[in-house]
């Protein structure tokens, strides 16, 4: 069992990493490998909408991208960890899934299936999110970029586990929150267990 985090905030041991640090945390608990992808190390540039995909299933551009390729093709479990940047995905994890447009044309234009080992595991998505206000719609926006982004890496989110938190606005203000905390911790470990 392979988990992996993508952590999706441009500011380092901020809410948002404290979060998925726990939720890593909790996936190891019950023996699945785990590792955290941080995009803000990376430079991946965003689609150009070449439309090459559609004719390959791979896209053209090279660049940090092509390791997160592949980490996402060997995970079982997927953890996207985003701030909320004008009700939406941080920039950086929104590259990242305009760029997985290969992987919606490779099953929606070239009908082949994910590019998966023989005999992998089902493979189901989460997400962590924090944000500065309180809004009910606050992650509204999110939550549906990340319905079609799980459904074009052959992933089914799991939003009963998602883990949603406002009104944390200043650096580590998380830590205060016991309930987020445990939550991430408790969702990521159930992730894990999921047949």
């Amino acid at each position: 069992m392979k988990v992996i985090g993508i952590l999706g905030s441009p500011r380092r041991d901020g809410n948002t990493e404290i979060l998925l640090d726990r939720a890593l945390a909790g996936a190891a608990s019950v023996g699945a490998e785990t590792k955290k992808i941080v995009l803000s190390e990376s430079a991946i540039s965003g689609c150009i909408e070449c439309n090459d995909c559609f004719e390959t299933g791979v896209c053209s551009i090279v660049d940090d991208m092509d390791h997160i390729y592949e980490e996402l093709e060997r995970a079982d479990r997927i953890i996207i960890a985003s701030p909320m940047f004008f009700m939406g995905l941080s920039s950086q994890v929104k590259a990242v899934i305009d760029r997985c447009q290969c992987y919606w044309a490779l099953q929606y234009v070239l009908k082949k299936d994910f590019p998966r080992p023989e005999g992998s595991l089902p493979r189901y998505g989460m997400f962590i999110g924090t944000g500065g206000t309180k809004g009910l719609k606050l992650f509204d926006g999110a939550i549906l970029t990340l319905k079609y982004f799980f459904d074009a890496i052959a992933a089914t989110p799991r939003d009963e586990l998602y883990v949603l938190v406002r009104g944390v606005d200043d650096k580590g203000e998380v830590k205060s929150r016991d309930g987020a905390l445990r939550s991430a911790f408790d969702s990521s470990k159930k992730l894990a267990e999921l047949n």
